[in-house]
């Protein structure tokens, strides 16, 4: 046994420093194979995010301030501050963020918290494809969609839409209405993907903290509000900044209204059409790029918020 016990401590004491320095190595290149592997799968994001944002972005920002190949400061700027219609857009699209983010982060966690506690598994399945499937229908086909739905002469909700006094197309989608119909049709097309995200988020709490929270009496409010929310706090600064970042653009939604309204929306209804107006229209591109700064610049310190308050970058 003694003899057994020195072949043991004797082969530990050769091959333990050696084992030891065995694991790092192997963890370093472990880790090296991870982060090329991260490089390769970024590389392609890299590319696209160069050549269709940054390089724009840098385009747009170069054209606001000149004019004809000329420096000219911020008289772009200024100018597009004067012009009439600009004031009335930019109030359109703060309005319909407003009611597009409030809508959707309260609604959207709402519901996922609802479908989360759902403990039959094919009852909660069956909710999140049923919010899921209008997501599959966006863009300009939701939009075609909704406007047969809005026009009392074909809709089948045409009895809902006469009992509140909108009796034709044009009544429905008059200026007041619009930042509500816009807020509907975004959340038709995008909280079922939301519901989805944060659905998994809610899978990601640990088990041990949802039964200690069950243990210690919590009922289902107050493990939400304690405990769920807390947890849930980036991604819903996530979907605060996409969100956000897609409200900012409303172009396809006014754009195909006015068109088949002939004009009882406005062609300059949002943001994005005036500068469209701009571009296409008026031939002046940087003016144009100027409202896209603008853009951008109020998106970035919006979204900085989201970030900031939501620690969206700070590690658990």
């Amino acid at each position: 046994m003694s003899e057994t016990r020195t072949i043991l401590l004797a082969d530990a004491a050769q091959n333990g420093p050696r084992r030891r320095r065995a694991v790092p190595r192997q963890r370093t290149s472990l880790r090296h194979r991870e982060a090329r592997f991260g490089q390769i799968f970024i590389s392609g994001y890299t590319l696209l995010l160069l050549a269709f944002g940054i390089v724009p972005a840098l385009y747009a920002l170069y054209l606001s301030f000149t004019r004809n190949g000329a420096f000219v400061g911020f008289e772009n700027f200024t100018r597009i501050f004067a012009d009439y219609r600009f004031w009335p857009a930019a109030t359109h699209v703060a309005v319909y963020i407003l009611f597009w983010l409030i809508s959707l982060i309260v609604v959207v966690v709402a519901l996922a918290l609802i479908v989360h506690a759902i403990k039959v598994r094919w009852v909660s399945a069956s909710a999140r494809f049923l919010y899921y499937i209008p997501g599959a229908i966006a863009g300009a086909s939701s939009v075609m969609l909704w406007l047969f739905l809005l026009d009392p002469t074909v809709s089948p909700v045409a009895g809902l839409l006469r009992g509140i006094g909108l009796d034709t197309l044009v009544r429905t989608v008059s200026i007041d209405n619009l930042p509500v119909i816009f807020t509907i049709i975004a959340f038709w097309t995008g909280a079922g993907s939301w519901i989805v995200i944060m659905y998994g988020a809610l899978n990601n709490i640990d088990a041990e903290v949802m039964e200690a929270a069950r243990i210690d009496g919590a009922n289902a409010v107050q493990t939400a509000w304690h405990i769920q929310l807390p947890m849930m706090t980036k991604w819903i600064s996530y979907m605060g900044v996409m969100s956000l970042a897609a409200g900012t653009q409303l172009f396809v939604e006014p754009r195909i209204l006015s068109q088949a309204t002939r004009g009882v929306v406005p062609e300059d209804y949002s943001l994005n059409q005036l500068a469209y107006l701009y571009a296409f229209r008026q031939n002046d591109f940087s003016g144009s790029a100027a409202i896209s700064i603008v853009l951008l610049a109020i998106a970035l310190i919006l979204s900085s918020i989201f970030i900031f308050r939501g620690k969206l970058f700070e590690s658990d």
